[in-house]
């Protein structure tokens, strides 16, 4: 394995190589090494009537932000609790029922070892994240999880960087073992998570699909005539016709570029005979409750700009239009989408 330290005059790569293999290195020792400590840790945040309240000095009180956004978005109420802001006052936010995770990579930092009488006072339980099973920290606390020695990364090797690191990994597995004991759901997962294209492609179709008067149904034995000129539209159209038998079920798609090629090809005829003769039949579609990014990608492989959204029944419930998708995968914020909708509705 590499040394974790660096000679001052080490390419960018050599620098990148040897500090990336040599904390992966840590990760692996620090997993062979894990006790039961982290079953532990695991029951008591599992058991937690209240929320996990991370805390920490410096570096490891961003750490504890990261862990405390991660076990939020799988289902573990979480918040941040800043030491220095705590003796003046935001001990206040701690309920009884809470369980304290803190971390320090020494487990003698003077700010949070001031707080631990507090701490222990206010909260149900007290968890360390530490490298010191000696240390004051982990001696107070009700469980320690305890990491131990990990040599920091850099010329120096003095920083905190691999230690981060850990504390980053184990607080990610411990939110996996939380959301594995809670058989939480992508349909959870995708509650928690409304912004981004992660979250807007574990969302069902129901969220992104054009309903009411923004889609255009029609009976598949009118004219083609009568589905394009007296059909009234009062909000901004598809670019398709959903095409339905007497039972109301979806049984072709008609769409403009189909109309265009009538009249490229002077098939005036066909505008006062049936659509149904020159629709596209039995049309790819998704079910009602679809996930998008699944319905997404049916659109990229078919090559289609329009899918129909259909019920139990085969009865259209909306429409997709590729107008509505288009740079989901970069998608930030899913609130666009519905302001956008609420404007139409307006």
């Amino acid at each position: 394995m590499d040394s974790p330290t660096l000679p001052f005059d080490a390419t960018p790569l050599d620098t990148a190589r040897r500090v990336l293999r040599a904390q992966a290195a840590a990760l692996c020792d620090v997993a062979d090494r894990l006790d039961d400590g982290f079953r532990l840790a695991a029951d008591l945040v599992f058991g937690c009537q209240g929320r996990v309240c991370l805390t920490g000095v410096g570096k490891s009180l961003d750490v504890a932000g990261k862990i405390a956004g991660s076990l939020n978005s799988t289902g573990t109420r979480s918040y941040l609790l800043d030491p220095t802001k705590a003796i003046h006052g935001d001990l206040g936010m701690i309920h009884p029922d809470d369980v304290i995770l803190a971390l320090s990579h020494s487990g003698e930092t003077e700010e949070l070892v001031r707080l631990l009488g507090p701490l222990r006072d206010l909260a149900s339980a007290l968890i360390a994240l530490t490298a010191n099973s000696g240390s004051t920290l982990a001696r107070t606390s009700d469980v320690a999880l305890v990491y131990g020695t990990v040599e920091e990364t850099g010329p120096l090797a003095l920083a905190p960087s691999t230690s981060t690191t850990v504390m980053i990994a184990l607080g990610d597995a411990l939110a996996a073992e939380l959301s594995r004991r809670r058989a939480f759901s992508a349909e959870e997962f995708a509650k928690y998570h409304p912004a981004g294209s992660l979250g807007l492609k574990l969302a069902r179709v129901e969220a992104m699909m054009r309903t009411g008067d923004s889609v255009r149904i029609a009976r598949a034995d009118l004219t083609v005539r009568h589905v394009f000129v007296d059909g009234k539209h009062l909000r901004r159209r598809t670019g398709a016709v959903m095409l339905v038998d007497e039972s109301d079920r979806l049984v072709g798609l008609f769409t403009d570029s189909d109309l265009a090629k009538l009249f490229e090809n002077r098939q005036d005829a066909c505008f006062d005979r049936p659509v149904a003769e020159v629709m596209t039949r039995n049309p790819m579609t998704v079910e009602v409750g679809s996930r998008v990014g699944a319905a997404l990608d049916l659109m990229r492989s078919r090559k289609i700009s329009e899918l129909p959204v259909v019920d139990a029944l085969g009865r259209p419930a909306g429409l997709l239009d590729v107008t509505d998708l288009i740079g989901l995968p970069a998608r930030a914020d899913a609130t666009s989408v519905r302001k956008s909708r609420l404007r139409e509705s307006a």
